[in-house]
This record gives structure tokens, C-alpha cells and sequence, in this order.
């Protein structure tokens, strides 16, 4: 039986931003290649009237097309009001009244819709409950990280993430620890799915001809926005101790300029690179030029970014938290810091310096998270949240 699947977001990439939401955009490729279930993307993005480019981000959303075609999917952008200083508490309402709007006139044009997949639990799978309620459809909600580590420590917030996820057919959180998260909001165990994010392992592998062009340094990559959080500043604090270790940087954000100005201050301009932003295809590459990958983050969902370096080959170092401790569970997969400082990072990187790792155990580690092992659980969650099972 072939199910007819609406994932509903506000993460999701377009036109003009390509690399918004890659991660969820991924679930939904792999889901589509099984060819048991059609998917469409309803993708919505804040109303804003000019399209000048004075007006930054809200220009852009203003340029995104109502719809476009990613990948042989139907993506849909339907615009929602979003209020400035009380946006975030009412979006999921206005959030809700658009998609409602926008999926029951499909609805009246003939498209089926079996069940409603929600990712990000605020604002978006609260909307997507009240859509849900609204239309009679099950609805399938993903919590993905700070909408639950971080928002729902809000107490408005936090009311009306508790009651989408009582309303929900089904709870799907990214890690474990993201669903011990859920149970302190006083969510049933028995009702959250755990399905960690996949890697594909064919784009990220490891590449025998770019591993036998070695260097002299042991080189280290960091991958990830160039925000606090991310924690590029300790990793480059760590190079400062270490001798014979450079460091390339993946990612944009607003810390570049300071990033940036932190290496000229500690005259590591030889030691430090920033390569800005990489497709999928070049940070393969790039995986595989490295010795290990650092994620020195101080708060994650579950990482890709340890997954891809893994399928590459790559042992990676990462700070304890969300679904790294899920990952780094052996020693062919690499280190988790003993405290996530500039001396904890340094400390980590000298245990890989000194340790001899063969990128084929590595790689047979990541393994285990491949997507058709996620989409065949993905698949079950459906069917249980339609009564399908037998």
C-alpha cells in the first residue's frame, strides 16, 4: 500500500536559501526512493511585503517562489504573518491558519493525505497539530533539538509543545537523549519513537586515492555554522597548544569577522584556514583529507556532521552532548571531551595524535546509521500512526 505523506516545516531549503533545513530535506529524499510513499512539502516562510535587498532576511523571504521542484519533489511555500517581539509566541497559530488554509484547499482539489509529517516541534508541529485536529489527519511530529532543549524551557511554549505531542498519532525524537528531554515534559516514553538522522553512505565514503595524499600535520576540520555554540573558538585555542596540528574551518555565520580576527590575534594564520561554506560532495573531500573531525558544541540535536566524517573514514572528537554520546560509542569511531574547554579539546586531540585508527572500522561504524534502516522504522511509525499493522 502506497501512503501519501505531507511533511509540513518551515524548515526546508528553496530557492533562496539552499542550505535551510538540508537535514530534513534529506529524510524526505530517502523516504522518496522507496517508492511506497509519495511525499509533497508544504514549506512555509514569513510574510514580509518588499523584496529590497536592504530589508536582509526578510527580503529573501518576500523573493522565495510559492512553489518550486527539489529533487522530483513538490515543495510549496505558503506565507504566514510572523509579529516582531511577539512573533514567536502566536506563529504557531498564524502558522496553523495558513497551512490549514493552504493544505484543505488541496485537499478540495483532489489530493489525498493520509498522515502529516511535522518537523520541529515550535512552532511548526504545534501548527501542525492544530491542522491535524482541524482536518481530521493523523499527524507525525519530530522533535530535532533546541525546539526542545532550548524553547520549551519556556513556560507558554513548553504548553503548547506538551499538548501537540498528546495530540500527535506519533512522537519521533533524533536521539536518546532528546527523548529523556520529552519525558521530563511530562510526555510518555511509550509515545516517542527514537529514529536518529541518517548518513548517506554513498556520497560520504571513504576515498583510498585523497587518504594516501598525506601531509606533515595532523589536520583537524571543524564543520558547522560560525555561531558561539558550534565552539570554533576552542578549537582554534586548542591549535595554539598543539604542534604540528592545522585546522580547516567549514561554515559561514555571524562569529566569521571575530573567528577570523581570534586566529590573527594568536598568529595562527598558517595553522588556520576558513573554507566557507561546501557542498555535500566537497565536504566528502574534505572528510577524507583530515585526520579527525572536532564538534565542540555545546548543545546538539544529533549531529550529521559526526555521521559523514565517520562514513568517510574519519574518527572524530565531539563534545558530550545530545546524540554525539549516541555515536562515539566505540574506539574506531573516535573520543568524546572530557569537558568541553580549550584544555579538554587540546587533551582529546592529542589522544587521536597518538592513536592509530583504520578508516575501514571507522567507516563500518557509521554504518549502522544508514538511511534505509531509518526509513524502514520511519515507515512503521506511519503505518502504526494509521492503524495499518497487522
Amino acid at each position: 500500500m502506497s501512503l501519501n505523506v505531507l511533511t509540513f516545516t518551515t524548515l526546508y531549503p528553496n530557492k533562496k536559501q539552499p542550505r535551510h533545513g538540508i537535514f530534513v530535506e534529506q529524510r524526505i529524499r530517502h523516504l522518496k526512493k522507496t517508492g511506497h510513499v509519495s511525499v509533497n512539502v508544504v514549506a512555509p516562510v514569513p510574510w514580509f511585503p518588499f523584496n529590497s535587498k536592504r530589508f536582509g532576511q526578510y527580503a529573501l523571504y518576500a523573493n522565495v517562489p510559492a512553489s518550486e521542484e527539489r529533487f522530483g519533489i513538490n515543495v510549496t511555500h505558503p506565507k504566514y504573518v510572523v509579529i516582531p517581539k511577539i512573533g514567536m509566541l502566536i506563529a504557531p497559530l498564524t502558522l496553523a491558519i495558513s497551512g490549514y488554509l493552504h493544505i484543505k484547499k488541496r485537499i478540495k482539489g483532489g489530493e489525498n493525505l493520509d498522515v502529516i509529517d511535522a518537523h520541529y516541534y515550535y512552532p511548526d508541529g504545534v501548527a501542525a497539530a492544530l491542522i491535524g485536529k482541524w482536518l481530521k489527519i493523523p499527524v507525525v511530529i519530530t522533535a530535532r533539538g533546541s525546539d526542545i532543549n532550548l524553547i520549551a524551557k519556556s513556560a507558554l511554549p513548553r504548553k503548547m509543545i506538551q499538548w501537540a505531542a498528546k495530540h500527535a498519532a506519533a512522537n519521533i525524537t533524533v536521539s536518546a537523549a532528546l527523548k529523556h528531554e520529552m519525558e521530563q515534559l511530562d510526555i510518555p516514553a511509550n509515545r516517542i519513537e527514537v529514529l536518529r538522522n541518517g548518513v548517506d553512505l554513498e556520497t560520504f565514503h571513504v576515498m583510498p586515492d585523497i587518504r594516501q595524499q598525506t601531509t606533515e600535520s595532523f589536520h583537524i576540520i571543524s564543520v558547522g555554522n560560525l555561531i558561539e555554540l558550534k565552539g570554533h573558538h576552542l578549537v582554534i585555542q586548542a591549535i595554539k597548544e598543539l604542534d604540528n596540528v592545522t585546522l580547516s574551518i567549514v561554515g559561514e555565520g555571524p562569529k566569521e569577522m571575530e573567528l577570523k580576527s581570534l586566529v590573527t590575534t594568536l598568529a595562527l594564520q598558517e595553522k588556520v584556514k576558513f573554507l566557507g561554506y561546501k557542498t555535500h560532495q566537497e565536504l566528502a573531500v574534505l572528510y577524507n583529507q583530515a585526520d579527525a573531525l572536532v564538534l565542540a558544541s555545546s548543545r546538539e540535536g544529533m549531529p550529521n556532521v559526526l555521521l559523514e566524517a565517520m562514513a568517510c573514514g574519519t574518527p572524530v572528537i565531539s563534545s558530550p552532548v545530545g546524540g554525539a554520546v549516541e555515536v562515539i560509542t566505540n574506539e574506531a569511531a573516535g573520543v568524546l571531551l572530557e569537558e568541553r574547554t580549550v584544555q579538554g579539546v587540546t587533551t582529546a586531540i592529542n589522544q587521536l595524535v597518538n592513536k592509530a585508527f583504520l578508516p575501514e572500522e571507522t567507516r563500518r561504524h557509521s554504518e549502522q546509521f544508514s538511511w534505509d534502516r531509518i526509513i524502514k522504522c520511519l515507515s512503521g511509525v506511519y503505518k502504526r500512526a494509521l492503524k495499518l499493522d497487522n
